[in-house]
């Protein structure tokens, strides 16, 4: 049986034009033109048509589908490979439902979400890379800085630096909503535990280092804005209190 590009279209929902642009670019070529010059497909055609789709759903770029399709000449290899990465995806996303239905109602009932969940949903190098984009971005357009890319990521250290980053950020936001002042003594312990984690994750632990990163987070906007969002004034808070346990650290016998 043969099927025009109009009868394609009709049964896949893909457009002429893209039908057109497929066989143009040698993704999906036609069995045969006819005399008048209609596109013909059969059934080989149309199974490979189907292939492109689940691909083009996992969000692959048309290129990197025809390489696959071509280097895959068995069906069976192609469709038992698709599945599985839908089955991945399938995972992953019910893993970000979980989250995201906690943290509604986490939000609804007015009770922060503990910091370890906000992140459960995010468990790949290139989730978390997708999370930094607009960080990154900004990072190489401002300051001409990279980020290290999925390959270089290492997703359950960065879920464990984020989860302490979003405990120590929430514990200083609530003692700025207390009325604790930026040199009180447990905003000093607040920071000291969190330095120390710090060291023991291998990150930048002095006092001179976190007042230093403070400050460049007050004064970079990007990075000013995302601490305002969790509370108002707490770029300034933190920066303040940072910079007197640094001073406070320099005096110390």
């Amino acid at each position: 049986m043969r099927y025009t590009v109009k009868e394609i279209s009709a049964l896949s929902k893909v457009t002429i034009k893209a039908l057109h642009h497929y066989h143009k670019i040698g993704l999906l070529v036609p069995i045969e033109v006819s005399e008048a010059g209609y596109r013909l497909y059969g059934q080989a055609e149309i199974e490979r048509l189907q292939e492109i789709l689940f691909y083009k759903e996992l969000e692959f770029p048309l290129e990197e589908i025809k390489r696959l399709l071509d280097g895959a000449p068995y069906r069976l290899h192609i469709l038992e490979a698709q599945r599985e990465l839908i089955r991945a995806r399938q995972r992953h996303m019910e893993r970000l439902s979980v989250t995201l239905e906690t943290s509604i109602v986490s939000e609804r009932e007015g009770a922060a979400l503990p910091a370890a969940e906000l992140f459960s949903g995010f468990g790949t190098a290139e989730e978390w890379e997708a999370a930094l984009a607009e960080q990154s971005r900004h990072l190489k357009e401002a300051y001409d800085f990279e980020l290290p890319g999925a390959d270089a990521i290492d997703p359950v250290k960065l879920n464990r630096q984020a989860s302490e980053a979003a405990q120590f950020m929430e514990s200083m936001a609530r003692a700025l909503r207390g009325g604790r002042a930026h040199d009180d003594e447990e905003v000093r312990s607040r920071i000291e535990r969190h330095l120390a984690v710090r060291a023991e994750e291998g990150q930048p632990a002095s006092p001179d280092d976190f007042a230093g990163q403070s400050r460049f987070f007050l004064g970079d906007a990007f990075h000013r804005g995302m601490l305002e969002s969790m509370q108002t004034g707490l770029s300034y808070y933190i920066c303040l209190a940072a910079e007197s346990y640094a001073q406070a650290a320099r005096h110390a016998p």
